[in-house]
C-alpha cells in the first residue's frame, strides 16, 4: 500500500514520513478515524514505508522486495489482528487470514459488517479472544524474519475487551524494533489501559470532495451521481461503495415521506412507517439512513444561516431544504438533529429497531408540530 493510493489525509500522511525521517518512530501508535476514511490503509502504507529497501521522500518505492510483499500482505515480519467470530475459544486470527487479505486487497476501506459478511459470520458476535493475544506475545518474541521491524496491525482494538490486559506489557516493553499500529474506530471503547500506552495518530472523517472524486476518477460516475453518493456517504467510503449498487437515492423518498408524517403527527402512518420501512432497513442501512436524515437537516441550518456555500446538495434534495427552512426554526432543526444522532447511537448498540424509531418519531412530532423540545430525554 503506498500513500498515493491512499484518499485524502495529506497532512496525516505528511506527518506520518516525517517520524520516519527524523528517527522518531514511536512503538506504539493508535489510528483513531472513523469507518471508510481509510486509518487501516494509512497504517498499511506506513509500516510499509518504514520497511521499504528504497524510500522516496515521500513514498515506498514499491518495487524492492519488502513492498512487493507488503502489497500481497504476506511479508513474514507484518502480522494482522481483526475481530473475528470464533467457533471455538482456541481460534486465532491467522485462521482467517486469506479471507482477510482477500477481504482488505478488494477493499482497504472495509467495515466490520463487511468483514462478517466475508466470513459469513451471521448474527455472531465478534471479538478478539484471549487465544489471539497469546498468539500474538508468541509472534512478537520472535526475532524479525528479513526486515527491519517487525509490524503488528491491530484492526477495531475495541474488540479485545478485558483480553487486552494480556498484552499490556508487550506494548509498554516491546521487544527491540518491534511495531504496534492499533487502528480503531471508537476510543471510548477501547481499554484506558492500552490507550495510556499509544502515541494517538488522529484521522478525520474524509471530506465530500475526497469522496466525490474518488468516484468519479475510480468508479467512472458522473459528476451528478458521484456527487449525491457521496453526500450521503458522509465521508465513510465503505458506505459509497455499498452505493453504488443503488441506482437512486435510496433514502430521499422514505425521508421526505417519513418527515411529511411526523410535521402532520399522522399517527398510523408513523406507526407504519416506524415498523414496516424504518425497521426493516437493515442495521447499517437504518444507520445510513439516519446519517442521511441528519445531513439533509444541517444543510437546512446552513441555508438558514446565509451560508449558501456551504450547502452540498442539488436537484429534488434542495428544494426540499428550501421549504422546509421555511417553516421551522433553528432550535427544533438543533433539537432535532440532537435526537438522529442519539438513535444512530443505540441501533449501533442494536436497540430495537421498532420500539426506537416509533419512539423517535413521536419526539420529533413534538418538536416539529408542537414545538416542544424534549428536556433530558431517555431512550430506550
Amino acid at each position: 500500500m503506498h500513500f498515493k493510493e491512499i484518499i485524502g489525509h495529506q497532512q496525516v500522511k505528511d506527518h506520518l514520513l516525517q517520524t520516519v525521517q527524523d528517527n522518531r518512530v514511536s512503538h506504539a501508535q493508535l489510528f483513531l478515524g472513523p469507518e471508510g476514511s481509510g486509518s487501516l490503509a494509512l497504517a498499511l502504507a506506513y509500516a510499509q514505508y518504514i520497511n521499504c529497501e528504497n524510500p522516496s521522500p515521500t513514498d515506498s518505492c514499491g518495487q524492492c522486495s519488502a513492498c512487493l510483499k507488503y502489497q500481497k500482505l504476506i511479508h513474514p515480519d507484518l502480522h494482522f489482528s481483526y475481530p473475528f467470530f470464533a467457533s471455538g475459544e482456541k481460534d486465532v486470527a491467522t485462521v482467517y487470514v486469506e479471507e482477510w487479505r482477500k477481504a482488505f486487497l478488494e477493499n482497504p476501506y472495509l467495515g466490520l459488517t463487511n468483514w462478517r459478511n466475508q466470513l459469513d459470520a451471521g448474527n455472531k458476535q465478534a471479538n478478539i479472544n484471549i487465544a489471539e493475544a497469546h498468539d500474538i506475545i508468541k509472534k512478537l518474541s520472535l526475532k524479525s524474519f528479513e526486515a527491519e521491524y517487525k509490524v503488528l496491525i491491530m484492526w477495531l482494538p475495541e474488540y479485545l475487551d478485558v483480553q487486552g490486559n494480556a498484552l499490556l506489557k508487550l506494548i509498554e516493553e516491546p521487544p527491540a524494533k518491534t511495531l504496534f499500529l492499533l487502528v480503531a474506530e471508537n476510543q471510548d471503547k477501547i481499554l484506558n489501559t492500552i490507550i495510556s500506552r499509544t502515541q494517538l495518530v488522529k484521522i478525520f472523517k474524509l471530506g465530500h470532495q475526497d469522496v466525490k472524486s474518488f468516484l468519479i476518477a475510480d468508479k467512472g460516475l458522473s459528476e451528478e451521481r458521484a456527487h449525491e453518493i457521496a453526500f450521503i456517504a458522509d465521508g465513510n467510503i465503505q458506505t459509497a461503495i455499498d452505493l453504488l449498487e443503488e441506482d437512486t437515492n435510496p433514502y430521499f423518498n422514505l425521508l421526505i415521506n417519513w418527515l411529511r408524517f411526523v410535521v402532520t403527527d399522522a399517527g398510523l402512518q408513523l406507526i407504519k412507517t416506524s415498523e414496516e420501512d424504518l425497521s426493516k432497513l437493515g442495521r447499517e442501512n437504518q444507520k445510513n439512513f439516519l446519517i442521511y436524515a441528519i445531513n439533509m437537516l444541517r444543510q437546512i441550518v446552513l441555508l438558514q444561516q446565509g451560508l449558501h456555500d456551504l450547502v452540498l446538495i442539488q436537484g429534488q434534495e434542495l428544494d426540499f431544504v428550501k421549504k422546509f427552512s421555511d417553516n421551522f426554526q433553528l432550535e427544533q432543526l438543533e433539537a432535532a438533529i440532537e435526537l438522529l444522532e442519539k438513535t444512530h447511537y443505540k441501533v449501533e448498540r442494536n436497540a430495537n429497531p421498532k420500539i426506537l424509531f416509533l419512539d423517535l418519531s413521536l419526539q420529533l412530532v413534538l418538536i416539529f408540530k408542537y414545538k416542544t423540545i424534549p428536556q433530558g430525554t431517555q431512550y430506550i
